[in-house]
Order: structure tokens, then C-alpha cells, then sequence
């Protein structure tokens, strides 16, 4: 399946290619950047500058190679590159400007609370889950991310990170043991 879904890629590379490529991979992008990100506009805009990478890119593409591995190979290379960038250079704006409607920047910002379909305990777990994530290294991050919320086997974050397997295993396990040990620390705390 995977050779034929490569083959049609590499060889009808048209507006249709693109979008099945989107409708097949497009939801476990989204799902990676949006656990990544903790925001459903970052996982947007990074999956429509992912897009735009494969588009551009696509001349480049190694058809012996996977395409899903490829896929999120450009989504890790994004979600780094758009961490070290916030990291450098944080964005300072002040809450009283007016937007063009008459109100004020920090009056336009929605609140955090809860979203209205979600139940408080999901979305609570959720920012608990998002925090600890938050504190693991960003590869053993990713490598998470990529196991569990993209559905990637080992081999396949292997091929995406250009290490061994046993590296993966072995970082995936570190990072979920540290992960518990975070939340059953927090949970003591409360």
C-alpha cells in the first residue's frame, strides 16, 4: 500500500496529488503539531508551511525512501526550527494598542478558560500531559509525540531521526518514565 500510495506521488505530482497526500497524512500531522504546540493555530500554520516545504520540495523527494517518514521527517525539521525562533526572539506587543474595530488588544485576547465541549478533566489532564511534555528534552519530546499521537512505529521515528532503533527505544522509554514520574509528582502536590 505504502509503495503504491509513493509511486502515485512520484509520478502524478499535480494539485490532486497533494491533496489526497493531505487527506491521508494530514490529520496525524496536525495531531503531532498540535500536542507539540499545545495550539490549534501553531498546528495550522505548521501544517500549511509543511504543505508549502512538500510542494517546493517535492523534486527532491527519494522515491525509495517512505513518504510518511519523509512527511514528518520536514514536520520535526519545522517544529524545531519554529521553537528556536520563539526561543530567540520573543515577540513584545503592548495590550493597550486599538485594533481596527476600537478595542483593545488585550480585551480581543480570548480567555483560557475551559472550551465549552470539552469536559473540565480532559482539558485539565490535557495542559497536565502538555506541561510535562514540556519539560523533556525536545528529540525525546518528539520521538513521543511521534510514537504516540502520530501512530509511527520505531523503525519508522528511526528512519526520521537518522539513528538506530535502540536509540528510540531506548529515549522513548526514558522520556515516558520521566513523563509519570512528573505527573505522579504534580499529583502528589495537589
Amino acid at each position: 500500500m505504502e509503495d503504491q500510495r509513493r509511486t502515485r506521488f512520484a509520478d502524478d505530482r499535480d494539485g490532486e496529488a497533494y491533496q489526497r497526500l493531505l487527506a491521508e497524512y494530514g490529520p496525524r500531522l496536525y495531531g503531532f503539531f498540535l500536542r507539540a504546540t499545545g495550539s490549534h493555530h501553531e498546528a495550522e500554520d505548521l501544517l500549511g508551511e509543511l504543505m508549502l516545504r512538500v510542494v517546493r520540495g517535492s523534486d527532491s523527494y527519494d522515491e525509495r525512501g517512505k513518504l510518511e517518514s519523509w512527511l514528518f521527517r520536514i514536520g520535526s525539521n519545522l517544529l524545531r526550527d519554529r521553537i528556536r525562533r520563539r526561543k530567540s526572539s520573543p515577540a513584545a506587543m503592548s495590550m493597550e494598542l486599538e485594533s481596527p474595530s476600537g478595542t483593545s488588544v488585550g480585551e480581543s485576547i480570548p480567555d483560557d478558560g475551559p472550551m465549552p465541549d470539552a469536559s473540565l478533566r480532559t482539558l485539565e489532564l490535557s495542559e497536565r500531559v502538555q506541561k510535562a511534555l514540556d519539560r523533556l528534552d525536545e528529540s525525546s519530546r518528539q520521538m513521543v509525540l511521534l510514537r504516540h499521537f502520530a501512530e509511527m512505529s520505531f523503525k519508522e521515528i528511526a528512519e526520521v531521526f537518522s539513528c538506530p532503533i535502540g536509540t528510540v527505544l531506548a529515549k522513548v522509554h526514558r522520556a515516558l518514565k520521566a513523563l509519570r514520574q512528573i505527573l505522579e509528582t504534580e499529583h502528589e502536590l495537589e
